[in-house]
């Protein structure tokens, strides 16, 4: 298997954890804070990466790589948690999945503009499509308006993709796990006011399974799934790599259905095929390397 295989294989696992993010976050909505959910699961795993760089005694990272680590921190850490968060209490996690599909082209964008990646104009003008696609979407779903459920999203999608993008950037001379896990530890300060100020009245009296989607939000989707996420984005490339985005969707959709109960409208399904549709052609489009 050739690193680019490798690359996308890595990349579709840590996908396939993260889809399951919004429903995730729609199941325990009720019973917590939106802020809380966002930060308070960073903290749960910020505690678990600075263990796990104490026992493998990890070098303290440079003065740059401090920065780019901030960087990845407000995207990753910060932005998409609390937006992602925000939306699911106005709009179902299958609509926030299908919305997300505009997330693959975003983080290649990004990757572009920070990496020697160079698509073709092809693949630009596909990228368009794909965004347009999305907002038609949201409008027709969202009863002819944009609700503040989807503001949120899009702005998932900026954090989201500078995140991923110069994390993967980054991965090449850390380690995949590295970065998420010092993204972590650097953010645990900024997190712990917030958190506290929201921490829940009744807390043991919230039912275990709230609290097991709870900590599956911190240990897989704010943690582990990043170390197979970022590895695959340093060995495959983040333009490339971040094409196996387009299978979240439906993994989403699916969750939702199944977990949730959500009804799977048409609608839903004809939107998630054309983003899918899109991204792949996005997928074949030619990109050098400077």
């Amino acid at each position: 298997m050739n690193r680019e295989s490798k690359g996308m294989l890595f990349g579709l696992l840590g996908v396939t954890s993260f889809a399951l993010t919004l429903p995730a976050i729609r199941y325990i909505i009720d019973y917590f804070d939106p802020i809380f959910i966002g930060l308070g699961r960073a903290i749960v795993a910020a505690i678990v990466a600075l263990f796990i760089l104490v026992v493998t005694r990890q070098s303290i990272p440079t003065r740059e790589q401090f920065y780019k680590l901030f960087i990845v921190s407000l995207g990753v850490v910060f932005g998409f948690p609390v937006l992602t968060s925000i939306a699911m209490q106005t709009v179902p996690s299958s609509h926030g999945g299908v919305v997300l599909g505009l997330l693959p082209i975003a983080t290649a964008i990004v990757g572009f503009l920070i990496s020697n990646d160079r698509p073709s104009i092809g693949f630009w003008i596909v990228a368009i499509i794909g965004g347009s696609i999305v907002v038609i979407f949201s409008y027709i779903n969202g009863a002819n308006s944009i609700h503040i459920g989807d503001l949120a999203l899009l702005g998932s999608i900026v954090c989201a993709a500078i995140g991923y993008a110069v994390g993967g950037e980054l991965s090449k001379s850390m380690g995949g796990w590295q970065v998420i896990c010092w993204a972590l530890v650097i953010s645990l300060p900024f997190l712990i006011f917030p958190v506290l100020s929201r921490l829940p009245e009744e807390g043991l009296k919230i039912p275990i399974n709230i609290w097991l989607g709870f900590l599956y939000l911190a240990l897989v989707s704010q943690l582990f799934g990043f170390f197979l996420w970022n590895k695959g984005l340093a060995i495959g490339g983040v333009v490339r790599v971040s094409q196996t985005q387009l299978v979240q969707p439906f993994i989403t959709i699916i969750a939702s259905t199944i977990f949730l109960n959500e009804p799977l409208e048409l609608l839903t399904i004809v939107f998630a095929v054309l983003v899918l549709v899109v991204v792949a052609v996005s997928r074949s489009m030619n990109i050098k390397f400077n």
